[in-house]
């Protein structure tokens, strides 16, 4: 059997867990937060990121269903090949999401030595794994992450689907764009851009270095939330200008509330877009 066509399918996918305001909700996501917490947590304290270029860690408190949602995050946020491993009974099982250019399964598949078994496709697997192969299957993965992908794989690049202005983000709008959900990576989640925006009030650095602000143009204003562009809130904060910024719109549902919010992937100063600088993220905008 194709091992990359089908096996460990729980581990490959990211479940959306409960609806809304429920208070099985809100413990799946006090969870997600905690597991990513406590894994960016480690990444400060052991890993050398530019020349490991792969993440890989484990522990015996997280709980597996959540380890796949949270190394989504952390792809998002470090844009590298992730694995993450529950440890539970003696036995690993991990799920691994990956960026573009990087194979998945053909990875694992060299590395097949140190796993019990592993399955699932390009951008999104699962694992199983003896606890005491975890140290020898890090090394051997982060060895083929270096040997599979030359630099340019490790540019974040940011890919823009439209051009929006804030009064065209609606309930009608987002109700059309939930129809195509779930998204993944066969079915990316669309990515607008809105130029010339004026920041409202005082952009803050919250929970784990995210960005919170709201924006405006025209009448229109559109709270924002930036998982891991916390850093970029001082430069915002002393510098009035305008801004461009990229985004998925989303709902965000809170005690059974729900409001538009804008989920920003980059952002940079509207006076730099001339020549496509970012003094602020690192992505090169595409669009």
């Amino acid at each position: 059997m194709d091992r990359c066509a089908g096996e460990l399918g729980p581990w490959c996918h990211d479940s959306p867990g409960p609806s809304g305001g429920s208070k099985k909700s809100r413990r799946r996501k006090s969870i997600d937060e905690e597991t990513l917490n406590q894994a960016l947590a480690r990444l400060d304290e052991n890993a050398v990121l530019a020349e490991d270029r792969a993440i890989v860690l484990s522990s015996e408190g997280w709980h597996q269903g959540v380890i796949g949602i949270v190394a989504s995050r952390l792809v998002e946020k470090h844009h590298l090949p992730t694995v993450m491993i529950a440890v539970d009974n003696g036995v690993g099982k991990g799920s691994a999401r990956s960026i573009p250019g990087f194979h998945l399964c053909e990875a694992l598949k060299e590395c097949e030595d140190t796993l019990l078994r592993y399955g699932g496709h390009k951008y999104a697997a699962g694992l199983v794994i003896d606890p005491k192969q975890i140290p020898a299957f890090t090394e051997k993965f982060k060895q083929v992450s270096q040997k599979m992908m030359d630099d340019e794989a490790f540019v974040r690049k940011t890919f823009i689907d439209a051009e929006l202005e804030l009064n065209q983000i609606n309930n009608e709008l987002l109700d059309a764009l939930e129809a195509f959900s779930p998204y993944g990576p066969q079915n990316t989640q669309p990515i607008f851009m809105t130029r010339g925006c004026e920041i409202v009030g005082m952009p803050m650095k919250v929970g784990r270095n995210h960005l919170r602000m709201r924006v405006r143009k025209g009448d229109t204003s559109i709270d924002t939330i930036g998982f891991g562009l916390g850093d970029y809130a001082e430069p915002l904060q002393l510098d009035n200008s305008p801004i461009d910024v990229v985004y998925a719109a989303e709902y965000n549902v809170w005690n059974g509330k729900k409001r538009i919010q804008l989920h920003m992937k980059d952002v940079r100063f509207s006076s730099d877009s001339l020549n496509s600088g970012h003094i602020l993220a690192g992505a090169a905008i595409s669009g």
